[in-house]
């Protein structure tokens, strides 16, 4: 399988009276390694692309239009790094001496410390949770998890609520108060970074995969993504395991059941949505061909796939479409 193609950044003085753009993205049509692609970019250009804000992201999507496969920009997941707070709204600098935490936290006190996302109650007094829980939150009265609240936000109006100032708004504390309940708003950390070292907040993730659901069986995976969802997850290519690695995460247990099943009849290894399998990131010495089993990837490590047997419970992820 191909690495991804590159988008690299060039810094330019492209300015006009009613919008001035200091830079310019180039679509690189070669495949490489993010390692790759960035040294390229440096030698060739200044860096690996760096998406500020949404009318970047419509820059990008516009240089690359035509294209099928995907690109590598400047974000790269520092997993040894210490997560840093970021508001949503990407101009807005995190400021550690304006904060207005509830008493005793943020606790993080999520699976495999992953309360990386922040509610406020009807106190307008902050709390750390799981990003996956779906809230209500301050730009449209819905329940969401954080990540949807974010996009709905961007497309119907600015981002979500963020910084002490928005969030000592009178019309805030009326909502609060109207609603009676926790709300999402636009504070986060993670353990990405932009390769040229900027610290921009914006975050434009896929959202073609839900995000992982409580302990069954495959089978029982199964029934639970195709009446909820659309199916369990497939994987057939370098994309989408990327796209998977990063949902697991966030799961509890050490493995993630995909839709990757064995049939002892035709004595072969096939995806549930009928895809055949073609891309294969399997572990050292892994699959043994017996009955009774199907495929499941680490939620650690290199995130590689591995048979287990069908009864076993284990986190799962569906897919959306």
């Amino acid at each position: 399988i191909n690495p991804p193609n590159l988008i690299s950044l060039i810094f330019t003085a492209q300015c006009c009276f009613i919008d001035c753009q200091l830079y310019q993205f180039h679509y690189i049509n070669e495949n490489k390694t993010w390692t790759e692609a960035q040294q390229y970019c440096r030698e060739n250009h200044t860096d690996l692309a760096t998406v500020t804000n949404m009318k970047d992201m419509k820059r990008l999507i516009n240089i690359s239009a035509g294209y099928n496969t995907a690109a590598w920009i400047g974000l790269n997941d520092q997993t040894n790094g210490n997560r840093t707070w970021f508001w949503s709204l990407p101009e807005l600098e995190f400021n550690e001496s304006e904060t207005n935490w509830n008493q005793g936290e943020p606790t993080d006190k999520g699976i495999q410390g992953s309360e990386n996302c922040v509610a406020v109650y009807q106190t307008l007094k902050w709390l750390d949770d799981f990003c996956q829980w779906t809230k209500s939150f301050l730009c449209y009265d819905d329940m969401k998890t954080w990540q949807k609240a974010q996009s709905y936000c961007r497309e119907k109006h600015t981002d979500l609520i963020s910084g002490t100032k928005q969030l000592q708004d009178e019309e805030v504390k009326k909502l609060m108060n109207f609603t009676g309940s926790i709300a999402h708003i636009g504070l986060f950390r993670d353990n990405w970074r932009w390769s040229d070292g900027s610290s921009f907040s914006f975050r434009h993730w896929n959202n073609d995969f839900n995000n992982p659901q409580s302990n069954s069986g495959q089978c029982d995976a199964l029934y639970y993504c195709r009446d909820h969802h659309h199916d369990l997850v497939t994987i057939t290519n370098m994309e989408d395991q990327r796209w998977i690695q990063e949902k697991v995460k966030n799961a509890s247990t050490d493995y993630v059941w995909t839709g990757l099943r064995y049939t002892c009849t035709l004595d072969l290894w096939f995806w549930v949505s009928d895809e055949v399998v073609i891309y294969k990131n399997w572990a050292e010495g892994e699959p043994m061909d017996d009955c009774d089993m199907s495929g499941a990837m680490e939620t650690g490590g290199e995130h590689k796939w591995f048979k287990r047997n069908d009864s076993d419970l284990f986190n799962f992820i569906c897919s959306m479409y």
